[in-house]
């Protein structure tokens, strides 16, 4: 009898976990026989994976070969371990030198004919090896820009399993990491290109140094689209460490660009109006993909159309704005995705949205029915809201207003200072503050807090609007570099918070 071991990852959600596979080589009838909790793809590669050793030049044992994955109550999904099953093979067949074998972790999925084919979520499975102290990682060469993004661990990149064997045996090398650039960032659009709305643009400033939540409401062509796509532009650039996730998540969607795959601005995602639950929040058959709220973690996003999107699918946004992760249960396990966003919603009025409101010919019944989809607690947690005027003659004659660089200068000052106070207790942004701090440590004083008590006297408030009015007070105190919210600033914020639609 003889043993051999190699080892991968299984990735769940964002999270990987390292698997050893050992392989047994013993008496019985020639077959294959996997164990571990094999999903079908992992079952279906006892095939592709004989088919590829033996189409590499090397020699399948004709033996009973029984391949274990361990831990074994841990879920395999997927094809990311075809090479690692190879290596654990020929390691049992003493083909193979048990170093480097014993320090590194193989990643990819085989061709019949012993191609390395590229997986999904390769940087999380190389954040895993990276996290439980191994020192090299193989991986697909279409995946070596993504995996070079970790640091502390040598990356390798094979585009053929029999250039795997030989650098195993010690007779020839494989591809290293190049030189990263940095000239990938995308172009965001310029505020300069906004024709007035001075309140729409103040709101995504105030948005912006905050990390508040915004929906714009008015006719078609006023701005809304325009004035959601120049938010992630406003925001600061993501640190290391959120763009490792960001690119994680994108990775796992399997939408990263192969030539520079580092995600370093905030994503803008705006799926569609049709658009279904599992594909706003995650899911699928299998492996459960990151949905829209997820690939828009860290950045905007953008919910056009608002009103014509299903009530189930806008009710789903509730948890992730609340907790600010997924967690997507399968039958065995949890899979979860962080989702800490900023949404951004737009709907017209009506469903007949005129150019002027005098042309209406919805009744009342129909303009309520059409924005009643959006249910309060759903709006309780949007902070700002701001209904876009049709622009007024002259506007296109009057002056440039401010770029998107002077206003992300005063947002990144509000978001120093926010960070600065909030910094002992690990908040960034205002947004983040529970209530229970802004009631009790860091309560304002009772003038500035009497339009808040008023409006919760009358109503037209709940306590969770209260709290979220407040957090945007202190953006608003922020933005003029004061210390604490005034009473005006208080009242500016309900002012964005109480706006309804006529």
């Amino acid at each position: 009898m003889a043993l051999g071991r190699a080892h991968s990852v299984a990735v769940s959600g964002v999270d990987g976990h390292i698997v050893e596979i050992e392989a047994d080589i013993g008496r019985g009838l020639p077959g294959v026989h996997l164990v571990g909790l094999p999903d079908t793809a992992l079952q279906e590669s006892r095939d592709r994976v004989r088919a590829a050793v033996i189409n590499s030049g090397e020699e399948w044992p004709e033996r009973r070969v029984i391949l274990a994955l361990s831990p074994a109550t841990l879920p395999k999904v997927g094809s990311v371990y075809d090479v690692a099953l190879a290596a654990a093979v020929l390691d049992a067949a003493d083909s193979l030198p048990p170093t480097p074998l014993d320090k590194t972790v193989l990643l990819g999925e085989l061709a019949l004919d012993g191609r390395i084919r590229p997986v999904r979520g390769v940087l999380s499975a190389v954040l895993a090896a990276r996290q439980a102290g191994w020192s090299c990682v193989v991986v697909p060469s279409s995946a070596l820009g993504e995996a070079s993004l970790v640091e502390g661990v040598t990356v390798l990149g094979a585009d053929h399993l029999r250039g795997v064997l030989d650098w195993l045996r010690g007779k020839g090398d494989l591809a290293a990491p190049t030189a990263r650039s940095d000239d990938g960032a995308p172009v965001r659009a310029d505020l300069s290109e906004i024709v007035g709305q001075e309140e729409g643009r103040w709101a995504l400033e105030v948005a912006a140094a905050g990390a508040h939540h915004l929906m714009l409401t008015g006719p078609p062509g006023v701005g809304k689209t325009m004035l959601a796509q120049r938010l992630p532009g406003l925001l600061p650039p993501l640190t290391e460490q959120e763009a490792l996730e960001v690119t994680a998540i994108h990775s796992l969607a399997g939408l990263l660009p192969g030539d520079n795959p580092l995600i370093i601005m905030p994503p803008f995602i705006a799926p569609h109006h049709s658009t279904s639950v599992s594909a706003m929040v995650g899911g699928g058959s299998g492996m459960a993909r990151p949905g829209a709220v997820s690939r828009a973690h860290r950045g905007v996003l953008f919910l056009d159309e608002c009103a014509e999107i299903g009530t189930k699918v806008l009710e789903s946004l509730r948890t992730p704005l609340e907790d600010g992760e997924v967690r997507i249960a399968r039958r065995d396990g949890v899979a979860r995705y962080p989702a800490r966003f900023q949404l951004v919603l737009a709907a017209n009025p009506c469903p007949c949205a005129p150019a002027r409101e005098i042309d209406c010919v919805c009744p009342p019944t129909a303009r309520r029915r059409y924005l009643g989809k959006l249910s309060g607690p759903l709006m309780d947690r949007v902070d700002i809201r701001v209904t876009l005027a049709p622009l007024a003659t002259g506007s296109y004659s009057g002056e440039i207003a401010e770029g998107s660089a002077v206003v992300r200068e005063r947002v990144a000052q509000a978001r120093s200072a926010a960070a600065q106070r909030w910094r002992e207790h690990g908040w960034r942004t205002n947004a983040e503050v529970p209530g229970h701090a802004l009631r009790q440590r860091y309560r304002l004083p009772r003038k500035a807090l009497y339009a808040v008590e008023d409006a919760l006297r009358r109503g037209s408030l709940t306590a969770r609007g209260a709290d979220r009015a407040i957090r945007v007070a202190w953006s608003l105190a922020d933005l003029r570099g004061a210390v604490i919210p005034e009473a005006g600033d208080v009242a500016a914020a309900l002012n964005f918070k109480e706006r309804r639609d006529r």
